[in-house]
């Protein structure tokens, strides 16, 4: 019910509600650094080539696809085609932001690098997410989301990889990067470029310690009576000492921070005591205490709320050229030719 003596507010359209952005990219980094800005409301339109799409439509992963890609309009374009040159010519003359993550030499052959795209569309933010940047010795380097870690000293082997932070983080940097970029035409009216290498995204990870140089009794992971696991992370005194006061066991508090043997020892004591009840028996003991105490689940218990669905290939093609002002005739030359 409304109250009469509150003024009732229209709903709020997302921030990039009216920006577009024209999506060159493949597989991961770009696909989530879109995304993104699809989430806050940008119209992403995502160039696919007319033979399959993107890569990620067909790997195993392929629901990796649909996680990456909802909410955003698929057109079919063959940017290797002359033929595509003046189509996406009519695309970025109607879009605030273009998207890439070829190499700097691949971008430059198919006439979609800053240079060339802002020297036509000066007001364009370009966006290229690459593995070691548009210049230097490594510019044109081939690697993939394992590598840039192991060059970062993320890796500990013989441990396998762990999550894709150099991708994931490089999407974020690239978002990032764009919302500044938009910010900054506003003030100016003029366009940028910004670069994000995926090997600096994976280097910022180093910086910061992993869960294992953190590990003490207060933060880490136990294992319950029915072999489940749970996280704790009471790294504040205040959670440590309502998580030893619920386990009735006060004389732990004062060791919070033990270092060497004593430290081995306090986690000992703690694992075997957590090892004494189920997972369900922990979470309803702690139910009520504030200690930061979560249970460990396994990825298929994890639910991701989507908002959207990812679109077939090609699905908005005619719309979107048709919006751009590529006539009927020219798109029914353009499909029998295969450039859409």
């Amino acid at each position: 019910m409304v109250d009469p003596a509150t003024p009732h507010r229209a709903e709020q359209a997302p921030p990039l509600d009216g920006v577009t952005i024209l999506d060159l990219t493949r597989l991961l980094p770009g696909a989530y650094a879109t995304l993104l800005l699809a989430d806050l409301g940008a119209d992403v339109i995502k160039i696919e080539d007319p033979r399959g799409g993107d890569g990620m439509r067909s790997l195993a992963a392929g629901s990796y696809f649909d996680m990456l890609n909802r909410n955003k309009k698929s057109v079919t374009l063959d940017l290797r085609s002359p033929d595509a040159a003046p189509v996406l010519d009519a695309l970025a003359a109607r879009s605030d932001v273009i998207v890439d993550s070829f190499r700097p030499s691949t971008a430059r052959r198919l006439g979609v690098d800053p240079d060339s795209i802002r020297m036509r569309h000066p007001r364009l933010v370009c966006a290229s997410i690459n593995g070691f940047g548009r210049s230097g010795p490594d510019a044109e380097r081939a690697a993939h989301d394992i590598n840039y870690q192991a060059l970062a000293g993320l890796l500990r082997a013989p441990a396998p990889p762990g999550p894709l932070v150099g991708d994931i983080g490089a999407a974020m940097h690239a978002a990032i990067g764009i919302l500044a970029a938009l910010l900054r035409r506003e003030r100016t009216g003029e366009g940028s470029s910004v670069d994000v290498p995926i090997a600096r995204a994976a280097l910022d990870w180093s910086m910061f310690p992993t869960t294992g140089d953190l590990e003490e009794a207060c933060y880490t992971i136990y294992e319950t009576a029915d072999n489940k696991w749970l996280a704790l992370g009471a790294l504040e005194a205040k959670f440590w000492i309502r998580f030893c006061e619920r386990l009735g066991r006060s004389d732990l508090i004062a060791l919070q921070h033990a270092e060497g043997r004593e430290r081995m020892r306090v986690m000992d004591e703690v694992r075997a005591i957590m090892r004494s009840h189920t997972e369900r028996e922990w979470l309803a003991l702690f139910g009520d205490a504030d200690v930061c105490l979560t249970p460990v689940l396994a990825p298929e218990d994890v639910t991701i709320e989507a908002r959207g669905i990812a679109p077939v290939l090609g699905a908005h093609t005619d719309d979107v050229l048709a919006a751009a002002g590529i006539s009927q005739g020219e798109r029914e030359r353009l499909r029998l030719r295969q450039v859409i």
